[in-house]
């Protein structure tokens, strides 16, 4: 059965999805580039996988259209639309083999013809020779490629992924994040992927979308995501954040300059999605140094002083908490390659970075909660709908949310 011809970009336009008072998806408009892997990021409830179900037909939007190409296929049966859907749950056939199941689609065709098929996607997927046995004779991350090949063998013109890899252990997930990149790259269609997961979003999508309470808060690649947050909820959902209550005080050449707490700090204008009034100040944990003595500090670098509360060790690195003089608790992420024996709980120490690896976002009251305690509540909730795009010229123009980069 010859593929057919590719769709064009998948389009969200002005989607609204309600259940009774409640507003899962709230007036979406996006734009999902046709061949590439789009990942559709965010914290449970937060409208991902209703909208994923929208585009697969298994959900009636309450209001906007979903096109794919030119083709508007909003009120077209799940059958009928050139999408396949592979769920968390396998659902194979348990009293087939995995032959049968992946022909699966092909036979309620009326295909008859099948093997030479079923053969080239059982390769894609790598399991040659295992046609004949049942699902109940293959580990979890097998179950999952053969669902991935019985889909594709349907020659979808896009894939929607929910949460596909959730019922996974650590080691098959990450072989499975692999996998997925490989075969998506080979077979070049649309990967749609609905995911809690920050890291599987990172490691696989070409762009990242931030959802939150049934709107995109960010988009974009993941690495300018993590590098150029627009909002206290993606700063700490994507990753975490140290967010530092602070006052803009003035410019000195290409930085911003802030003070919070006593504390003056720089950060560069590029990197400032507010540049007056009440901001906060973050840095990533990992861009932290800690050292025993403020005396320490290199020149011109930021610099936070408090007590250790607590260390974990995590093989590759340590996560160390500092407690400031005014309460809060900040991370601080460290090589485990030359410890200090110096760093115990309790030891006074100071936390420095290098100015250029701050970021500063505009604060009001609704984004509070979203910001306070960021070292330990990568997931909290909070801030409002941003458009992806900096304050006063920032970095780059602001982004169009129905504009896929």
């Amino acid at each position: 059965m010859a593929q057919e011809a590719p769709a064009g970009d998948l389009r969200l336009v002005d989607v609204t999805k309600r259940f009774g008072v409640f507003t899962a998806v709230d007036d979406l408009s996006l734009t999902v580039a046709q061949g590439t892997f789009f990942a559709l990021l965010g914290a449970s409830g937060c409208g991902k996988t209703t909208t994923l179900r929208m585009i697969a037909g298994l959900e009636e939007p309450t209001s906007g259209r979903v096109l794919l190409g030119d083709r508007d296929i909003t009120g077209l049966r799940p059958y009928k639309r050139p999408v396949n859907t592979v769920f968390q749950s396998y659902a194979l056939f348990p009293h087939l083999d995995i032959h049968e199941n992946v022909a699966f689609g092909l036979r309620r065709r009326g295909i008859r013809k099948v093997g030479e098929q079923v053969e080239r996607m059982l390769a894609l997927v790598q399991l040659e020779g295992y046609g004949r046995r049942r699902p109940a004779q293959l580990s979890g991350g097998q179950q999952q490629r053969v669902a991935l090949a019985r889909a594709l063998i349907n020659h979808p013109q896009m894939l929607l992924l929910d949460e596909p890899l959730g019922a996974l252990d650590l080691k098959l997930r990450r072989q499975m994040q692999i996998e997925l990149k490989r075969i998506q790259a080979e077979v070049g269609i649309t990967f749609l992927h609905v995911t809690h997961d920050q890291e599987e979003a990172m490691w696989m999508a070409d762009t990242v979308a931030v959802m939150n309470a049934g709107r995109i808060e960010q988009l974009g690649a993941p690495a300018d995501i993590y590098e150029y947050p627009a909002s206290p909820f993606v700063a700490n959902f994507l990753g975490q954040s140290n967010l530092v209550e602070a006052e803009v005080v003035g410019r000195d050449a290409d930085d911003l300059l802030v003070t919070g707490h006593g504390n003056r700090f720089a950060a560069p204008l590029g990197r400032a999605r507010s540049r007056q009034g009440p901001v906060w100040l973050g840095v990533r944990p990992e861009k932290l140094h800690l050292v025993a003595a403020r005396a320490d500090v290199p020149d011109g670098r930021n610099a936070i002083s408090g007590v250790l509360t607590d260390i974990c060790y995590a093989g590759v690195s340590t996560e160390f908490l500092l407690r400031t003089a005014w309460g809060q608790e900040m991370s601080v992420f460290t090589a485990n390659s030359e410890p200090d024996a110096r760093l115990v709980p309790g030891a006074e120490v100071t936390a420095h970075w290098h100015p250029r690896h701050s970021f500063v976002l505009a604060r009001d009251d609704s984004a509070r909660d979203a910001a306070d305690g960021s070292a330990t509540r990568p997931g909290a909730t909070g801030g409002g709908r941003a458009d992806g795009g900096p304050a006063d010229g920032g970095v780059g123009a602001p982004q169009r949310l129905e504009t896929a980069t």
